[in-house]
C-alpha cells in the first residue's frame, strides 16, 4: 500500500522533472539561462526527491527495524507524503501541469489509511511516549563488527573527553585543544578513509558507514570541537587518492592519517561563494613553482592547520571556467590564535584572520590573503597532469565531505533529541512534567521520526558509495539531514522554553551549530539547484534522447 502510494507520487515527480527538462534545455542539453528561470520549481523538486528517497529508504529497511523504529519510519513516511503532495501541487501549478492525479492521490483510500495510521494525534502521542521511555536510543542500522566497535569507542570518548570541554570551547571561542586532538590522533580518526597501504585504517574496500558512525558519535558531543575534525582530511585524502601522483600519495597520506599536519580546505572566495567554476585566486607560473595572489574566505581550521588544500586558477584564461583550476597544497606553520602571518624568504606572504561567528566555534573559519606566496611544483596535486583538473579533484573530495556532513547532522539531531527528552521529563508545567503533555510527545515523536529516516538514508548511501555508486545521493543525504537537524534542534530548544535560549543549556549550542550545516560543504540552494535538480533533469534528457 505505502510503496504503491510512494510510486504514484514519484511518478508525478518524474512528470514535473520531464517538464522542467523540456523547458530548461536547448539542443538536448541544459541551458543555464533557461534553468535559472525555473529555480523555484527546481529547488522544490530537489526537496521532494530528498523526502521521497528517505521514505523509500525507511521502507527498504522496515523488516530489519525494531518495532519502535518501524513506527517512527511510518510517521516519517506519512509526513513526507503529505508535504511532498503539497510541494508537488505548487510545482505543477507553476509549470501549468494538470493536478488531477495529485488530487486523486489525496482522495485515495491508501492516502487516508497512511494518514490515519502514521499521522493521527493518538498514534504520534503514544509514539512520543515510547521514545521518551527509550531515552532516545533508536535508529539502529546494520554495521559490521569494525564499524560497531569504532562507534562504541568514539561514543565513549565523546562522552567522557569531548563533552566536558564542549561548552567552554563554544562560549569562550577557544581553539580545539591538544587535549582533544592528541587522543583523536592516537585513535586514528584522521585516517578513517585512507587505505592501510598509505598509513590509514581503511581496508581494501572503503568503510563509509564506519566514518558516518564515528562522525555522528563525535558530533553528538560537539560539532566544532570533534565531529568536524574528520571533514578536512576526508576531502583532501579523497582528492589525493583520485588524482595525486604516487609520490604525493606516499608523501602526504600517511602524515594526514597521523593528524600531522592537520588540514584545512580553501575553496570559497569573497565574490563567488559556492560558484567553484568562477574562482579567481591566481596561480602564476614561476621558476620551480607557482606564485599565489588573491583572497579566500571561510577556510575552516586554517590557523591550526599545517596544510591547506587551495583551489587555484592556474590558467589565466578565465573563459575556461572550471577547466582552468588546479589544486595546490600550501604548507604553513600551525598557530593557536585567531590571526597569523606567514612570511617567506622570497617576500611572499599569507595572512589569516578568524571570522567572528555566532556558532560553530572551536575550529574557526578564516579570511586568507595571498601575496606572491610561493608553492612548489611538487605540491600541485597530480603534478603537470593535474593542471586544469582542480574542479574534478575537488568534487571527488566533496562527495566524502557531504556524506560525512550528513553524519554530523545526525549527531546534532541525536544530541538535541536526548536533551529534549531529559528536560521534558524534569520540567513541570501546570503541575505535571512536559513529557506527559500530548503536544510535547507529538513534537518528540516527529523529531525522532526525522532522525530515524535520515539515519537510514545516510547509512544506505554510505554503503552505495563503497560499492562504487551513490555520489549524487550523498548530496541528497546532506540536504535532508542538514535541513532536519535545524528542525530537530529548533524543536528541542522550544521544548526548553526560556532556558533553551540561555547559553548555559547545551541545546542552545546545538541549535546555533545546526544552522551552519545547510551552508557549508555545498550550500543548500547550490546542492538543490546545481547538483540534485540538475542530475534529475540530466537523467530525464538522456532518457528522452
Amino acid at each position: 500500500m505505502t510503496r504503491e502510494l510512494l510510486g504514484r507520487i514519484g511518478g508525478e515527480l518524474e512528470r514535473a522533472v520531464a517538464t522542467l527538462a523540456a523547458r530548461c534545455a536547448r539542443d538536448g542539453r541544459i541551458d543555464p539561462a533557461l534553468a535559472d528561470e525555473h529555480q523555484l520549481a527546481s529547488y522544490e523538486v530537489a526537496v521532494v526527491h530528498a523526502d521521497l528517497l528517505a521514505a523509500q529508504s525507511c521502507l527498504a529497511g522496515h523488516e530489519r527495524m525494531s518495532e519502535l523504529d518501524r513506527d517512527l519510519a511510518t510517521a516519517f513516511v506519512a509526513e513526507s507524503v503529505v508535504t511532498s503532495l503539497g510541494r508537488l501541487e505548487e510545482i505543477h501549478a507553476g509549470l501549468g501541469l494538470d493536478t488531477g492525479e495529485l488530487l486523486a492521490i489525496r482522495a485515495s483510500d491508501d492516502f487516508a489509511e497512511l494518514r490515519s495510521k502514521g499521522a493521527s494525534p493518538a498514534f504520534l502521542s503514544d509514539l512520543g511516549e515510547r521514545v521518551v521511555e527509550h531515552d532516545g536510543e533508536l535508529g539502529a542500522v546494520e554495521l559490521d563488527e569494525m564499524a560497531a566497535m569504532a562507534a562504541e569507542g568514539f561514543s565513549r570518548f565523546a562522552r567522557d573527553v569531548v563533552a566536558p570541554l564542549a561548552e567552554d570551547i563554544h562560549r569562550k571561542d577557544l581553539t580545539v585543544p591538544e587535549s582533544l586532538l592528541q587522543p583523536m590522533r592516537e585513535m586514528g580518526v584522521f585516517g578513517l578513509s585512507i587505505p592501510e597501504a598509505y598509513g590509514g585504517s581503511a581496508g581494501e574496500r572503503e568503510n563509509t558507514p564506519l566514518m558516518i558512525a564515528v562522525t555522528e558519535a563525535l558530533s553528538e558531543a560537539s560539532l566544532a570541537a570533534a565531529g568536524s575534525l574528520i571533514t578536512r582530511p576526508e576531502i583532501l585524502a579523497r582528492a589525493l587518492l583520485a588524482g595525486g601522483t604516487e609520490e604525493q600519495k606516499r608523501e602526504w597520506l600517511p602524515r594526514i592519517a597521523a593528524g600531522d599536519p592537520l588540514c584545512a580546505i580553501s575553496i570559497t572566495e569573497p565574490d563567488y561563494g559556492s560558484d567553484v567554476a568562477s574562482l579567481a585566486l591566481r596561480g602564476t607560473k614561476t621558476q620551480g613553482g607557482w606564485l599565489l595572489n588573491g583572497a579566500k574566505t571561510w577556510c575552516t581550521f586554517a590557523g591550526k592547520a599545517g596544510l591547506l588544500m587551495v583551489v587555484t586558477r592556474t590558467d589565466p584564461d578565465r573563459s575556461k571556467g572550471h577547466r582552468g583550476l588546479s589544486v595546490l597544497l600550501v604548507e604553513k606553520p600551525s598557530v593557536e590564535g585567531h590571526e597569523f602571518l606567514v612570511e617567506q624568504d622570497g617576500g611572499g606572504t599569507l595572512k589569516g584572520k578568524a571570522i567572528p561567528t555566532i556558532g560553530y566555534r572551536g575550529m574557526h573559519s578564516f579570511d586568507l590573503a595571498f601575496e606572491d606566496f610561493f608553492v612548489p611544483d611538487a605540491n600541485v596535486i597530480g603534478g603537470e597532469e593535474g593542471l586544469g583538473r582542480g574542479f574534478y579533484l575537488t568534487m571527488a573530495g566533496m562527495t566524502g565531505g557531504r556524506i560525512q556532513t550528513a553524519g554530523r547532522a545526525l549527531g546534532l539531531m541525536r544530541a538535541s533529541l536526548k536533551a529534549a527528552i531529559a528536560y521534558a521529563r524534569e520540567r513541570k508545567v501546570f503541575g505535571q512534567p512536559l513529557a506527559e503533555y500530548q503536544l510535547t510527545r507529538v513534537k518528540i515523536a516527529k523529531m525522532a521520526a526525522r532522525y530515524v529516516a535520515c539515519r537510514q538514508l545516510a547509512f544506505d548511501v554510505g554503503r552505495r558509495l563503497d560499492e562504487g555508486g551513490g555520489s549524487g545521493e550523498a548530496s541528497v543525504a546532506k540536504l535532508i539531514s542538514c535541513r532536519s537537524a535545524e528542525t530537530v534542534s529548533r524543536e528541542a530548544l522550544q521544548i526548553h522554553g526560556g532556558m533553551g535560549y540561555a547559553e548555559e543549556m547545551p541545546v542552545s549550542r546545538y541549535w546555533i551549530d545546526a544552522r551552519v550545516l545547510s551552508i557549508f560543504e555545498g550550500a543548500e540552494e547550490t546542492l538543490a539547484l546545481k547538483v540534485i535538480a540538475r542530475g534529475l533533469i540530466d537523467a530525464a534528457l538522456k532518457q528522452d534522447a
